[in-house]
């Protein structure tokens, strides 16, 4: 009778796994519809009259009400209080009632609309926002983007406060059990939405040949709320375990509003904030150009449309190897046979680079840049178990930013040098944003688990938060720069696709330099205090 009372779901690995493969999936719906517009900024501006400052100050608009209105403390909040369970299903619906929103915005249906009408008149003058100078609006700013601005905003609330619960949920479902490749599992399949967005979005808006933005949103919204539908099957997995273990669901400490003294004090804190927000400024907010980067530096003819290149069907091939490069990769990590382990990163690799032929023959950016997380899912498993096992942490964090470095400035100065090439050109730009996807493994994998060693243990909950909050003001800040760096610096009414992207990547690049200067600041501080940065996590 006993064994029968503690024999629980979490004990099985088939429902743990399903568990996570639910909150895994909703995370990877919502980084689908977080980039969804970026591959078609060029028909953003042709059909919607939208120009760069109106398309950064729409994507930099998505954790405005985290940063200004604090929400993302609030969530914090509302998960310790309400649990697990309740923040994602919240979450979610919140997610599906922004995208919504967003969806509305960018229809046919919303152009001549009297709530157009009202957007051309209103938010154009924002008490106290516009005299600090970050107001999510301004005067001259498309009706269209203004809505879809406050659509991504109420967006943004649910998916950051969706982001810090399914960490909690993974805990919750595999402490003492496989939690390393749990995480990283969930990690994986949610940077996949980044390439599923890059490949699916340009395919919807050109489906049968007439282009519709609102196509491509209606795909992300449509997504949503299948994640919306796995959160509630989480839902009720996640009740009955409770009512197994008759436990109550598991709590870190809430924010408490005098840690701040306590942890703005500490100079290890300081260090983390401060690379977190220069390392990730420099690579969502470059995601959300990157496409439109590579279709104004590239050479890029398109297919005849009678050819397979050309089809529909081309894309939903390309997207299974794809996936087969990912899942292949990942796997070849975790096989125990050498045999097994090399054959599994040999299919990986041949799927690479046929990908790569693909991407090259359909002559498209945005199926191009697709490749930016095939490589960052197959070294993030390898780069933990190192970390664990060997140290090295803060060498990875300056190697990252010099990677980092190295290939925003051959965006910016050796790509260009290839326009006119179009096999030189291509190869140039799948090498750096595969490294530049090696990049992004590195530092995320080697800043976080630093965390506790710089920290004291009886803030790390709000000292996280803090860092959160921090990061999302990069994240609202660089797109809206970007944005106005690239009409302040290219002629006015220039082509969506003929724009000088020079100066934005110098931008981003120097703040790689800057997380640079403090990786060895950081290196030095561990050498002189003995923190053991460099020391691996198992000993």
């Amino acid at each position: 009778m006993s064994q029968a009372i503690e024999k629980t779901l979490r004990d099985s690995a088939a429902m743990r796994w399903t568990a996570l493969l639910l909150l895994a999936l909703a995370m990877f719906c919502s980084y689908i519809f977080m980039d969804i517009l970026s591959p078609i900024k060029d028909l953003m501006q042709d059909t919607r009259g939208w120009d760069s400052t109106a398309f950064g100050t729409m994507q930099g608009a998505e954790v405005f009400l985290n940063v200004f209105v604090f929400f993302l403390i609030f969530a914090g909040i509302i998960l310790d209080k309400m649990g697990v369970r309740f923040t994602m299903l919240l979450s979610t619906a919140v997610m599906v009632i922004g995208a919504t929103v967003k969806w509305y915005a960018v229809s046919e249906s919303f152009m001549g609309s009297g709530l157009e009408d009202w957007f051309n008149n209103h938010l154009n003058y924002i008490p106290v926002f516009d005299e600090l100078g970050v107001s999510p609006f301004y005067q001259g700013m498309p009706a269209s983007a203004k809505f879809a601005a406050c659509g991504f905003m109420i967006f943004g609330c649910g998916c950051e406060m969706a982001g810090i619960t399914v960490s909690r949920g993974i805990v919750k479902w595999f402490k003492g059990r496989e939690m390393a490749l749990a995480m990283g599992s969930e990690m994986a399949l949610a940077r996949l939405g980044v390439a599923t967005c890059m490949i699916f979005s340009p395919f919807f808006a050109r489906l049968g040949g007439q282009v519709s933005v609102s196509r491509s949103v209606a795909f992300g919204v449509v997504l949503m709320c299948i994640a919306l539908i796995m959160t509630i099957v989480y839902f009720f997995m996640d009740k009955k375990l409770d009512a197994q273990t008759g436990e109550a669901e598991e709590k870190d400490d809430p924010f408490k509003v005098s840690d701040i003294g306590r942890i703005l004090s500490d100079s290890g804190f300081w260090l983390v904030a401060l690379l977190c927000v220069l390392y990730y400024s420099a690579i969502f907010p470059f995601q959300k150009y990157a496409v439109n980067m590579l279709q104004c530096n590239l050479t890029l003819t398109e297919p005849s449309g009678d050819s397979f290149w050309a089809s529909p069907s081309v894309t939903i091939v390309q997207y299974f190897i794809m996936l087969l490069v990912a899942v292949a990769g990942f796997a070849s990590n975790f096989q125990k046979s050498a045999n097994k382990k090399y054959g599994f990163l040999a299919v990986s690799i041949l799927a690479l680079i046929t990908y790569c032929y693909m991407g090259f023959m359909r002559q498209t950016a945005e199926s191009i840049f697709a490749v930016f997380p095939l490589l960052a899912v197959l070294i993030t498993p390898i780069l933990g178990n190192y970390l664990d096992n060997h140290g090295k942490a803060v060498s990875m964090l300056i190697l990252g930013s010099l990677l980092l470095i190295g290939c925003h400035l051959t965006f910016a100065f050796i790509l260009p040098l290839f326009k006119g090439s179009a096999v030189g050109g291509v190869i140039v730009a799948y090498t750096t944003i595969l490294v530049l996807g090696a990049s992004f493994s590195l530092v995320p994998a080697s800043l976080w688990p630093s965390v506790p060693k710089l920290v004291d243990a009886k803030v790390i909950g709000s000292a996280y938060a803090l860092i959160f909050w921090i990061q999302n003001i990069g994240l609202w800040l660089f797109p809206l720069l970007i944005g106005k760096v690239l009409d302040a610096t290219n002629p006015a009414g220039a082509s969506a696709t003929e724009l000088d992207y020079t100066a934005p990547l110098v931008m981003l690049a120097c703040l790689g330099v800057a997380a640079l200067v403090l990786g060895f600041i950081l290196k030095a501080v561990d050498k002189k205090k003995g923190i053991g940065l460099e020391e691996p996590n198992i000993k």
